[in-house]
C-alpha cells in the first residue's frame, strides 16, 4: 500500500483529490494539509511514501515546505501540483528534487500513475508541463556548445531514442513500453546518456535533448 499526504490550500480540490486517490486499492491517504506548515507536520507525523504538494499556499509556500521535507524526510517523494503549465516555481522545484510535476487538471489515471511511479523511485513529468517548460525556456537557454553537441552525436542510437522519449516527458515505464525494452534497460541507457552529456538530473538531460531536437522515434 502506498501512503500519501495531500497538501493544498483549496479545500474543494484537496478533498476531491483525497477521494480520488483513496478510491484506488493500492493508495492510502494518510494525511493532508491546507498550507505548507500543515503539510510538513503531516509528512513528519505520517512518514508517507509520496506527498502531493501545491506551490502557492499561505503560511509557508510549497518550495519552503519542500525544502523542509527534503531535509527531514528525504525518502518522501514530492509531486508538485500546479494550475499553471509554466510558473515561477517549476525550475526551483525540479532543481530541488521534486519527483514529479503535474497540472491540477490531470486525469485521475494520470494522478494515480504519478503516485505509483514516484513511490517506485522514478520521476514523472506531465508531457504538457515538460513541453511548456522547454518551450518557455527555449528562448533563454544558451545554444549548446561544441562539447555538448559532440556528446549528443556520440550517443548510441538507443541512448538517443531513450533521451528523445524523456524529452517528451515520458516516465521510465512509458519509455520502456515505447521502445520495447525492460525498465532496467531504459534506465541504463538514460544513465549512460546522462553521463556522456554531463547532465546532473533528468530535467537537465531533457533540456539538452530539446536543444538537440531529439524526439521519440516514430
Amino acid at each position: 500500500m502506498i501512503s500519501v499526504v495531500v497538501v493544498d490550500d483549496e479545500a474543494l480540490f484537496r478533498e476531491g483529490l483525497v477521494e480520488l486517490l483513496g478510491a484506488a486499492d493500492d493508495i492510502d491517504v494518510a494525511g493532508q494539509g491546507a498550507n505548507g506548515r500543515e503539510g510538513v507536520d503531516a509528512v513528519l507525523a505520517h512518514r508517507p511514501d509520496v506527498v502531493l504538494l501545491d506551490m502557492q499556499m499561505p503560511v509557508m509556500n510549497g518550495l519552503e515546505a519542500m525544502a523542509e521535507i527534503r531535509r527531514s524526510a528525504p525518502h518522501v517523494a514530492v509531486i508538485v501540483l500546479t494550475s499553471f503549465q509554466y510558473d515561477e516555481y517549476i525550475l526551483p522545484a525540479l532543481r530541488d528534487g521534486a519527483a514529479g510535476y503535474l497540472l491540477k487538471d490531470s486525469s485521475t489515471d494520470e494522478l494515480r500513475r504519478a503516485v505509483r511511479v514516484a513511490a517506485a523511485g522514478d520521476a514523472i513529468l506531465s508531457p504538457a508541463v515538460t513541453r511548456q517548460l522547454l518551450d518557455a525556456l527555449g528562448g533563454r537557454l544558451p545554444q549548446p556548445g561544441p562539447s555538448v553537441t559532440d556528446a549528443v552525436d556520440a550517443l548510441s542510437e538507443r541512448e538517443r531514442d531513450v533521451l528523445g522519449c524523456v524529452t517528451a516527458g515520458m516516465s521510465n515505464t512509458q519509455v520502456a513500453r515505447r521502445l520495447y525494452m525492460s525498465e532496467t534497460t531504459a534506465k541504463s541507457h538514460l544513465a549512460h546518456a546522462m553521463a556522456k552529456l554531463g547532465a546532473a538530473n533528468r530535467t537537465q538531460a531533457a533540456i539538452i535533448g530539446f536543444q538537440a531536437g531529439l524526439e521519440p522515434p516514430s
